[in-house]
């Protein structure tokens, strides 16, 4: 059990003795009340707000409800003082032997330490990515690509199970158009000379394979034929090879998702008619017609009458068309749909999306609410990322046609510098990636900050081990200083920092902690510049190296669980 649990729940059965004495009521909600390191050091090691947030609900006060608690919180073993702060925080201080039982705890349980249950089986399906099949994936893709990844790997650390999954459109004009594209390329790889790629067609030489393998397959056989004779299978073929080159572009950032759910199978299978059966049966869907634009009228404006559903009776300011007036369907009837079908499976929805697609959020939310009774729905907003190179915008890529690829960034970077520096924005911040910045070998560039660390971490566990015979196993951690045991505090709020994250869905959280303790490590390596007894290898004093082998050792580990988070390798040597 790590220090915040065991401290939450100390608070936790104080607060049940205060119940049973009558000082507070029963059934007071306790989800504000909090452990954390109090925001001065100075203050102590750890502050509960307990007092601060039941007070009111008790019919109490603030301080005096702290100094109902703090005399029990001083019979708490490892505490060694109490103190009231301010109008009712209340701040403690830890006896040593605390904190080498956390180190202790660091390293018995490795890669384990601070996963948790907090997710108690609530199972959550994470929707990422999502792009259209009718190219290779590019850097707007990428953000979101990684934030989802990460973001499914955090919820899965705290004990949710988790389902990653990728919506097809493979039902529309896009994939049409992506059907004619591959014809025009499959007539090229025959021989024909095709000119210039028509304007709303697909450009990419990508696409060039694609009519090569279609003309090995079919020969001339639609060279000529009517649109009619082979649009279908050439937009069948064509997307399959466009998600076969998505998952190998997903593959280079170490991402694989448990399900393709299909756009035209959703449709297929009748989820949408079952949906929209759902809906009318409540009453939320009507046939009437939409309010006219706000502002000008356009020219060819006319009112018609179309399904509508609802949205307004759940938030969103308009209600929204799920049919068209001619029964074809709207790509929000189909999107509704898929979403009542992913919720079959899971307790909560989230969806990680581009930030353009930001007016769309509130109908969708509203169509859930509606289908599911209330299942809690996230939608996640990415921002795009600019290119850089030296602070100069990066020319689109000639493979592509249209944009950078995602291939072609990790191929020049590589993987782990492309998934850590996506995490280190807020996923609603504009983020620039300018290449040469995300490999610089600078305390500004958080990936080589923090891969340094662990670097240095294996380097002297290789040199002790080489030239003194030494390991961390067994070492007397009494030995260590205070500003050594710093180190091992910011370590040990590893697990408060994941569950946090986890319940604010928000894993950059994880890529700021990161840093702050690389940071830490490196002040606290740096003090041996000048003084050798201050190094973490200090030759003729074996028992002290010992014990700072031990906390690399722990540091290492906590950086390492950080970034398999992340999805990031911890470097071994830099």
């Amino acid at each position: 059990m790590t220090l915040y649990i065991r401290f939450a729940e100390e608070i936790g059965r104080i607060l049940d003795q205060l119940e049973t004495e009558g000082t507070i009521p029963t059934g007071l909600s306790r989800r504000a009340v909090s452990i954390e390191p109090p925001r001065d050091p100075s203050h102590g090691d750890l502050s509960t707000n307990a007092a601060m947030v039941l007070a009111k609900p008790a019919g109490s006060n603030p301080r005096a409800l702290a100094q109902a608690i703090a005399p029990k919180l001083e019979q708490v073993a490892g505490v060694t003082a109490v103190e009231i702060a301010g109008p009712g925080f209340i701040n403690m201080r830890l006896a040593p032997d605390v904190w080498r039982g956390e180190l202790a705890e660091i390293l018995g349980s490795g890669g384990d330490y601070g996963r948790s249950t907090a997710g108690n089986g609530h199972r959550v399906n994470v929707e990422y990515v999502s792009a259209n099949p009718t190219g290779p994936m590019h850097m707007g893709h990428c953000r979101g690509a990684v934030v989802g990844d990460a973001l499914a790997s955090l919820l899965a650390f705290v004990g949710h199970p988790v389902t990653r999954e990728y919506y097809v459109n493979d039902a529309g004009a896009q994939v049409q158009t992506l059907g004619r594209s591959a014809h025009l390329r499959y007539r090229e790889a025959l021989g024909e000379d095709i000119g210039e790629i028509p304007e709303g067609f697909y450009p990419g030489d990508y696409l060039k394979p694609v009519g090569a393998a279609l003309a090995a397959e079919f020969g001339t056989q639609y060279a000529t034929a009517p649109e009619s004779e082979w649009l279908d299978l050439f937009r069948e073929k064509a997307v399959a090879a466009m998600m076969d080159m998505i998952r190998a572009d997903l593959a280079l950032l170490g991402i694989h998702h448990d399900i393709f759910a299909s756009e035209a199978g959703v449709q297929k299978a009748g989820k949408v008619d079952a949906a929209f059966a759902d809906l009318t049966a409540k009453g939320l869907l009507y046939q009437g017609v939409l309010e006219p634009p706000k502002g000008e009228l356009p020219d060819d404006w006319e009112p018609t009458e179309m399904t509508l559903f609802r949205a307004t009776e759940f938030g969103d300011d308009q209600d929204r068309p799920v049919r068209k007036s001619d029964g074809g369907l709207t790509y929000f009837g189909t999107d509704l749909a898929y979403h009542a079908q992913k919720a079959a499976e899971a307790d909560e929805l989230i969806d990680i999306w581009g930030a353009d697609h930001a007016g769309t959020v509130k109908r969708i939310q509203a169509a859930v609410q509606a289908l599911t009774g209330g299942k809690r729905f996230d939608v996640k907003l990415v921002q795009m990322v600019k290119l850089l190179r030296n602070g100069e915008p990066v020319k689109m890529s000639k493979r592509s046609g249209q944009f950078v690829t995602l291939a072609d960034v990790v191929n020049e970077v590589g993987r782990d510098v492309v998934r850590f520096t996506m995490l280190t924005r807020k996923a609603d911040a504009q983020m620039d990636f300018d290449f040469a910045k995300v490999v610089e070998a600078s305390k500004d560039n958080p990936v080589f900050y923090v891969q340094y660390a662990h670097a240095r971490v294996r380097s002297v566990q290789r040199k002790a081990k080489g030239e003194m015979g030494l390991e961390a196993a067994g070492a007397d951690l009494s030995r260590l200083d205070d500003e050594e045991w710093g180190l091992v505090k910011l370590a040990a709020q590893f697990p408060r920092i994941v569950e946090q994250a986890a319940g604010t869905r928000e894993p950059h959280r994880i890529a700021f902690y990161l840093y702050d303790l690389a940071a830490a490590f490196h002040a606290l390596w740096n003090r041996g510049n000048d003084r050798p007894d201050r190094r973490f290898l200090v030759q003729d004093d074996p028992d002290t190296t010992q014990a700072r082998l031990s906390l690399a050792e722990g540091i290492g580990q906590i950086l390492r669980n950080g970034l398999s988070i992340m999805g990031v390798a911890a470097a071994e040597e830099m």
